[in-house]
C-alpha cells in the first residue's frame, strides 16, 4: 500500500504552541524533531477507536505489550530481551534524567559526546550533577562532514563519571554506530564501572541501506549495565503522547531505576500506550517503510540542492533520523546562522549552539516535512546568500 508524504495537514492551531506557531507564520519551520506527517494510518484507526470509546483513564503497559516490544526487538535485531526487564517512562528524557538521579553522585556525573542532542546538555540543569563532554573529532572531505570517536579522550574522560549517556542513532549528525566501535565504548564503561544510557529512540528512521545494531545486544555482560531507552514517538511521528520504555536486563537495576522513575510521580499517556501496541506489533510496518524511502529521497534531495546552490555549506550524511547537520562556517556571515537565516530568509532551524559550544556556526534542518517545503525552504535560504 502507497502512502502520500507530499501533502500534511495544517498545523497553525490558534492558541496552540508547536514548531509551525513557535515562529510568525511568515516562517517556515525546519528545527525540532518531530515530523509534518501524520501518524500511519493503523495508529490513528486504533486512536480513533479509543476515542469513540471514550474513557481515557489511567493505565500501565500489560505483559502482553511488554511480550510485544520483546519480539520486535529479536525480529528487527536478533536481540532476545526478557519482557519483564520492560519498564515503563513517560518519555525518553524523563528516563534518562531518572537514570541520572539514580547513579550519578556529587563527584561523578555523567559524560556526552558533543555535539549532541540539545536536552542532554539541559540534564545538568535538570538534575544537579555534573556533565563532562567528549567531542568526537570531525572529518571532512570536500562539503561531506564525518564524524569519528576520539577514544584517547573518551577513556580519559570516563573514570571521572557515573553514567555514560549515548546518542544511537545520533542527533544531529545521524550517524549509527559500527557495531566495532558500540562494543570499544561499552568495554571501556565497564573497566571503569560505568553504567551507559542508551537513548535508541530513532533506531527505525533508518535511511537508504543502513543497518542498526542496539548497544545492548552486542552480548549479556554489556546489557547489565546498559538501560536502554526506546520509543515509537520519532518513528511514528508520536511525541504528543509521552510513552517511552526502558530496556533493563539486570534485575537490582531495573528495581531501582522503577522506584526512582516512582519517587518523581510521572504518569504514562493511555493513548500513548494504544499507539505503542500497534506500532511495536509491526501493523504500520508497510507506512513505516514508504517513509524511510521518502525520507531518504529528502536527505539526497537537500544535500544535492545544496551542493550545487550553497557550495560554501559543509554537512554530513546522516544514516538515520530526518536531520541533517550543516556547517556554515565558510559563509562567513557576520550573525550565527540560525539568526541569519531567521531573519534574512525567514526559514528556522535549530541552532547549533545548543548542541555544543563548539558548533556556534552550524544548524540542524529538519527534512521531515513534505518535498514541497522544503524547496521552498532552500531557495529562500539560496536569495538571501546572493
Amino acid at each position: 500500500m502507497s502512502h502520500n508524504f507530499d501533502t500534511v495537514p495544517s498545523r497553525q492551531n490558534p492558541g496552540i504552541l508547536n514548531k509551525w506557531t513557535y515562529y510568525p507564520k511568515d516562517v517556515l519551520p525546519l528545527w525540532v524533531a518531530d515530523m509534518d506527517f501524520p501518524t500511519a494510518p493503523p495508529i490513528a484507526d486504533a486512536l480513533q477507536k479509543q476515542m469513540q470509546h471514550g474513557v481515557l483513564g489511567y493505565e500501565l503497559p500489560s505483559g502482553s505489550l511488554r511480550e510485544i516490544i520483546a519480539r520486535r526487538m529479536l525480529k528487527l535485531y536478533g536481540w532476545e530481551v526478557d519482557p519483564d526487564s520492560i519498564v515503563y517512562t513517560a518519555g525518553i528524557n524523563n528516563g534518562y534524567n531518572i537514570a541520572a538521579r539514580l547513579l550519578c553522585t556529587s563527584r561523578k556525573g555523567y559524560l556526552i559526546q558533543t555535539p549532541v542532542y540539545n536536552e542532554f546538555h539541559e540534564t545538568a540543569h535538570k538534575t544537579g550533577f555534573r556533565q563532562r563532554m567528549v567531542c568526537l573529532e570531525k572529518k571532512v572531505v570536500e562539503n561531506r562532514i564525518r564524524y569519528e570517536i576520539d577514544f584517547d579522550a573518551f577513556e580519559n574522560e570516563i573514570n571521572k563519571v557515573a553514567m555514560f549517556l549515548l546518542c544511537h542513532p545520533h542527533n544531529p549528525i545521524g550517524k549509527i554506530y559500527e557495531p566495532a566501535e558500540l562494543r570499544r565504548m561499552a568495554e571501556i564503561c565497564l573497566e571503569h564501572d560505568v553504567t551507559i544510557v542508551a537513548d535508541e529512540i530513532h533506531s527505525e528512521l533508518l535511511l537508504g541501506r543502513a543497518k542498526f545494531t542496539p548497544l545492548a545486544s552486542l552480548s549479556p555482560n554489556i546489557a547489565r549495565r546498559t538501560i536502554t531507552l526506546i520509543s515509537a514517538a520519532k518513528t511514528f511521528n508520536l511525541a504528543g503522547l509521552s510513552c517511552s520504555f526502558a530496556i533493563i536486563p539486570d534485575k537490582n537495576l531495573r528495581q531501582r531505576f522503577q522506584a526512582m522513575g516512582e519517587a518523581m510521580s510521572f504518569e504514562i499517556s493511555t493513548p500513548g500506550l494504544t499507539a505503542a501496541r500497534v506500532a511495536f506489533a509491526g501493523k504500520a510496518d508497510g507506512w513505516l517503510k514508504n517513509l524511510r524511502r521518502y525520507l531518504t529521497g529528502n536527505r539526497d534531495f537537500v544535500m544535492h540542492y545544496l551542493e550545487e546552490n550553497v557550495p560554501g555549506i559543509q554537512m554530513t550524511k546522516p544514516d538515520a533520523t530526518y536531520l541533517l547537520w550543516l556547517d556554515c562556517s565558510a559563509l562567513k556571515l557576520k550573525q550565527s546562522p540560525y539568526d541569519f537565516f531567521l531573519q534574512k530568509a525567514k526559514v528556522a532551524f535549530s541552532p547549533g549552539a545548543s548542541f555544543g559550544r563548539e558548533s556556534q556556526q552550524f544548524i540542524r534542518l529538519n527534512f521531515g516535512t513534505t518535498r514541497q517545503i522544503l524547496t521552498e525552504s532552500l531557495e529562500r535560504v539560496k536569495k538571501s546568500l546572493q
